[in-house]
């Protein structure tokens, strides 16, 4: 069993956690590949957890979208079980892409591991990426977890804690489940509203629901093209 070491400082850092972190590298455990063929594989010679990051692939057409969903769906469908669970063990690019390749198939068992690290947040930039898997898995319960980590994160303005992420991700999953989960969230002078005014220089037009959650949506429709029935 890979129990990790901890990091602190730069390495921290440069992992996507700040102060101290447990850090399991993949290659501890005989799975160095997983990082060089699922999170570093190109694209135009950008790596893919740079393309899943910035979503490029959604601006693109004809062969070089084709292109990034052959391989992605590729990908997501041949990942064992043990890979998955190595890249979620390491860093931000590799945690990133493995909740992508989770949500492209659809892998529901990664459903509460997804949410546990959503909760905890360690690392910056993955948590776009779980609650993209949430939304793909598309239940009441993923919109659940999404609420969880909203009451527990909207409470702190000064944490910009993938909270504009969730919200886009639980409007999607209302508007697919016929729920109303994130009404009393984004109800006028509610939580949303507060946490948004609270956050000093930050323009509160980026974080209208609306927007984030046509983000959701362009990132899940591309995938819905790509999933196999």
């Amino acid at each position: 069993m890979n129990e990790g070491r901890e990091v602190t400082g730069l390495e921290a850092h440069a992992a996507g956690g700040g102060g101290r972190m447990i850090l399991r590298d993949p290659r501890d455990i005989g799975m160095g590949h997983v990082v060089r063929r699922y999170v570093k594989a190109t694209y135009w010679g950008r790596p893919r957890y740079l393309e899943i990051a910035s979503a490029p692939y959604a601006r693109r057409a004809g062969p070089s979208r084709r292109r990034f969903v052959r391989r992605i769906l590729r990908d997501a469908a041949a990942i064992t079980d043990p890979e998955l669970d190595a890249l979620l063990g390491y860093e931000w690019r590799s945690r990133l892409t493995a909740a992508w390749l989770i949500g492209v198939d659809r892998r529901a068992a990664y459903r509460e591991r997804i949410g546990e690290l959503l909760l905890a947040g360690e690392v910056c930039f993955a948590g776009t990426g779980y609650c993209f898997a949430l939304a793909r898995l598309g239940t009441r319960a993923d919109a659940e977890i999404l609420v969880a980590h909203l009451d527990r994160y909207l409470a702190r303005p000064d944490l910009d804690h993938d909270q504009a992420s969730a919200l886009g991700a639980l409007l999607r999953l209302d508007a697919d489940l016929g729920t109303a989960y994130a009404d009393p969230i984004v109800a006028p002078g509610g939580p949303w509203d507060t946490w948004v005014g609270a956050r000093d220089g930050h323009d509160a037009s980026s974080y209208a629901p609306e927007l984030l959650r046509t983000w959701t949506d362009l990132r899940c429709d591309v995938a819905d093209g790509w999933t196999r029935p």
